[in-house]
C-alpha cells in the first residue's frame, strides 16, 4: 500500500469507523428481534471494523480478519495503547462468528448472543477513545 497522507488515514479510519458502528447497531437490532446468531455475526464485524479504523492511522492495512487480530496485538495490545482484554475479546467474537456463519447445528441462546453484544459495544467504546487520541496526535504533526 502508498503511504498515506495524515488526511487519507484519518478519512479511512472514519469510514471505518462508522462501519464498525453500523455492525454494531444491526447487533442490537437482531439481538432485540431473536436473531442471536445474526447479533453474534455483526458483533462480530463491528469488533473487526473498529480495529481496522485503528490499524489504518498507523498505516497499516491487513487483507485478512487473521492479519488484523494479529496487527491489534502488535501494535495496540503489546505496546499497551489498548488492554489485553481487547483481543480476548476479539478472539472469543472470532469462534463465536465462524460457530454460528459456518457451523451447521450451532445453536446460540439469549445469553450468550447478549455477552458477545455487551463485549462488541465494549470494544467499539474504548477502541473509539484511542482512534481519537491517534487522530489528535496524527493532526499535531
Amino acid at each position: 500500500m502508498a503511504e498515506l497522507s495524515a488526511e487519507e488515514k484519518i478519512t479511512l479510519s472514519d469510514l471505518r469507523a462508522e462501519k464498525g458502528r453500523e455492525a454494531l447497531s444491526d447487533a442490537i437490532n437482531n439481538f432485540n428481534a431473536g436473531m442471536y446468531k445474526t447479533s453474534v455475526n455483526r458483533s462480530y464485524y463491528a469488533v473487526l471494523h473498529s480495529t481496522r479504523s485503528l490499524l489504518i492511522l498507523k498505516g497499516i492495512d491487513p487483507s485478512r480478519h487473521d492479519g488484523v487480530k494479529t496487527m491489534l496485538g502488535l501494535h495496540f495490545i503489546r505496546t499497551n495503547l489498548l488492554p489485553k482484554e481487547m483481543i480476548e475479546i476479539f478472539k472469543e467474537l472470532t469462534v463465536l462468528r465462524t460457530d454460528v456463519d459456518y457451523g451447521d447445528m450451532e445453536f446460540i441462546g439469549k445469553d450468550e448472543a447478549e455477552k458477545a453484544l455487551h463485549r462488541a459495544k465494549r470494544f467499539v467504546e474504548i477502541a473509539e477513545g484511542l482512534r481519537k487520541e491517534m487522530i489528535k496526535e496524527l493532526l499535531k504533526v
